[in-house]
């Protein structure tokens, strides 16, 4: 299998991994708590830009209301019940639907049971009216005077309550329906639900907005399914647990509200035939709620867009949401799982891909910030997206990629380490650690420069000395001459006894090989020539080095065993370099290149064409040329006369070239053409093509 594919599976199992782990722990519930903050971002970014239907209106008991009222009626808490008719008859003069009284009148009032009548009489007479019962007391029967809802629903979705607290009778006969405003409030204490009906008693009792919509309908043919209640053609959809869930609208500083005082004495100036504070046609056709929001009537409940907000805003929502058709709806399970899958396996495989240290904080930018953008997308389509499990996903995917990624590295690196250490810088090996795809285990096709050394005359010196110094004396040579060419970032593939093999342009490519491979030949000569007297006291003799290189396309890489393996070449250029060193023996040169090293060269070094050579074992021959120093660099005297008998020479004047390469007695190369010239004068050549044939290696 490819590392490709490994590594597209590894990804795939990752993510895989988190994903289960995320959709889990949601399904436990223990993200709610993290989910919580994620639900007031989403419902006060759009409820700022939505407003309430305008068929529904709140009239709300402020502060200023009861301030109003102590100050020029001198009333107390709690007020006499017949200005609630007062409230009834101005609705009424309004022509709204329904008025439905977020309020309860569980003891009888405080000013006597008249008091009481008297708002029965006003709500009986007035626009259809909702009263609230709420779980609490001690009653376990619905009672006789309430009036009971009559519904066509099989199976009401909602809650069950053992006792509710109800009107007493009085106020009761002046109402149409009854609506529960029992709470629903999330772990976190936060409200953000309401269950459509409560079970009491073996009746149906819809919630206060649910029963107020109805109240203002035919008969309602109500059919409950999974996930959704059918109000004839209106659907509901309702939550795991059958409750509906709001959409907020508005800033939730119910700014829209209608103060009750204001309501009461519009309603006072009418009948005395004045103007009113505001017109009853506000509440034209509109579902109308009263409610509380004066902080001491303690009827102030936590909302996602306002932590103190008055309960009667949870049945206005409720019955808004159902006009509009605006309730949220949980997204679908299966969604959510192949959400966060997908998000789990692209962010892992895009960290296992892309897993660089400069590449991972983008990537979990992107992948952290994508089911923030997915939950808000949702929220915007009427859905609830749980974010918390989409992002936990995610984190845990790209976790557990970065740390596969730092084992599967670690093992790398130690690899590359272990398998470099020994012929390649420090520096190069953290290069390849940094970007591995430079290095292609097991043989690639590349154009190398190869280099080849070896000691003149190193197995007469060698004789000399004992063991341990020659050891001691090999090791300190190379050591010199293998940091000079690591330092030019040059591969070392071996030693063979004095000799030396290293190459340029693997494992990375390096543009410069050939110019790089010669500087490091002519820095080795000329830090030998710096230790040379030092070696002459060492072994009484002097060190002299050989180097033949060839430009060319070898075969590199990890062979071997699979246990033990070397990083090395095989290829004819490498052949060639080999023989190139050692045909320095017969011009009595110190460094042989090729033309295809000199071709990349040429304009940086000092250097001088010395023959057109065959070398024993091939059967074309090439044009090598003698290095000798850096550009700018003087050249040797006689380099002129030197290019002129080779020119002779090649074109078979032995007579004439000898003439000038003996006028070069301090040239060795020089001397060598001139001993060749006498042999061919001596004995001429059956066929001449200008090559020097080279008979031993």
């Amino acid at each position: 299998m490819s590392k490709t594919c490994l590594k597209c599976l590894r990804g795939i199992a990752i993510g895989l991994v988190a994903s289960v782990t995320a959709l889990l722990v949601w399904r436990l519930g223990w993200l709610e708590s993290w989910e919580a903050p994620t639900w007031t971002w989403r419902a006060r970014f759009f409820s700022q830009r939505e407003e309430l239907s305008p068929q529904v209106k709140l009239i709300l008991l402020d502060q200023a209301s009861l301030d109003w009222a102590l100050k020029e009626n001198a009333w107390g808490w709690p007020w006499p019940r017949e200005v609630y008719g007062a409230i009834s008859a101005f609705c009424t003069r309004g022509g709204a639907k329904v008025l439905s009284f977020d309020l309860l009148y569980t003891e009888p009032s405080v000013f006597g049971v008249s008091d009481d009548e008297a708002m029965g009489q006003a709500l009986s007479e007035g626009v259809p009216t909702i009263l609230a019962v709420q779980p609490g007391g001690s009653r376990e029967t619905w009672p006789e005077y309430m009036p009971r809802p009559v519904l066509k629903i099989n199976q009401p979705p909602g809650t069950d309550a053992t006792h509710l607290l109800f009107p007493v009778r009085e106020v009761a006969v002046g109402a149409k329906a009854a609506g529960h405003v029992k709470g629903v409030p999330d772990r976190d204490g936060v409200f953000r639900r309401v269950s459509p009906f409560c079970r009491f008693d073996d009746v149906d009792i819809p919630a206060l907005g649910l029963s107020a919509w109805l109240t203002d309908q035919n008969a309602v043919e109500i059919k409950a399914i999974p996930g959704q209640l059918h109000l004839d053609d209106k659907t509901i959809p309702l939550d795991r647990n059958d409750h509906a869930i709001l959409r907020f609208k508005g800033k939730g500083d119910v700014s829209e509200a209608v103060s009750a005082a204001a309501v009461i004495q519009s309603e006072i100036r009418l009948r005395s035939e004045e103007t009113p504070t505001i017109s009853p046609e506000i509440f034209k056709d509109c579902y109308v709620f009263v409610g509380c929001s004066a902080p001491a009537l303690l009827d102030l409940r936590p909302i996602p867009i306002n932590p103190k907000c008055p309960g009667v805003v949870l049945h206005a929502t409720f019955v808004d949401n159902l006009v509009t058709d605006s309730f949220i709806a949980e997204s679908a399970l299966s969604w959510v799982i192949l959400g966060v899958m997908a998000t789990t396996i692209a962010a892992a495989l895009s960290l296992t891909y892309g897993g660089r240290w400069f590449q991972a904080g983008p990537l979990s930018v992107v992948w952290l910030g994508i089911p923030v953008l997915v939950g808000f997308v949702a929220y915007a389509k009427g859905y609830w997206w749980p974010v918390v499990a989409q992002e936990v996903g995610a984190g845990l995917a790209l976790v557990g990629a970065l740390v596969v990624n730092y084992w599967v590295e670690g093992r790398q690196k130690a690899f590359i380490k272990q398998a470099f250490r020994h012929y390649l810088s420090g520096e190069v090996i953290e290069k390849i650690i940094l970007d591995p795809k430079h290095l292609q285990l097991g043989g690639e096709k590349r154009e190398l420069t190869i280099l080849f050394t070896d000691l003149a005359g190193f197995s007469t010196f060698s004789e000399r000395l004992g063991p341990v110094e020659l050891t001691a004396l090999l090791n300190d040579y190379l050591s010199e001459m293998t940091d000079i060419i690591l330092a030019e970032g040059g591969t070392l593939d071996k030693y063979e006894g004095d000799a030396i093999i290293a190459f340029w342009n693997a494992p990375l490519e390096q543009p410069d090989h050939a110019v790089r491979a010669c500087r490091a030949i002519l820095r080795c000569q000329r830090r030998l020539a710096e230790l040379r007297d030092e070696y002459v006291k060492r072994t009484g003799a002097e060190l002299h080095m050989r180097a033949g290189l060839n430009t060319g396309d070898v075969v590199v890489g990890n062979m071997g065993s699979r246990k033990r393996f070397n990083y090395t070449i095989l290829g004819d250029a490498a052949n060639l370099a080999s023989r190139l060193e050692g045909a320095n023996k017969a011009f009595g040169t110190k460094v042989m290149i090729s033309e295809s090293t000199w071709s990349k060269v040429s304009n940086s070094f000092c250097g001088r064409k010395l023959a057109d050579l065959r070398v024993v074992g091939r059967k074309t021959a090439v044009a090598v040329y003698e290095l000798t120093g850096f550009e700018g660099e003087t050249a040797a005297p006689g380099w002129e006369q030197f290019a002129d008998g080779l020119a002779r020479f090649s074109a078979g004047d032995f007579e004439g070239a000898k003439n000038v390469f003996s006028q070069l007695p301090d040239d060795p190369a020089a001397q060598r053409y001139a001993h060749r010239c006498e042999q061919f004068i001596a004995h001429p050549p059956d066929s001449w093509n200008g090559v020097w044939e080279l008979t031993e290696k």
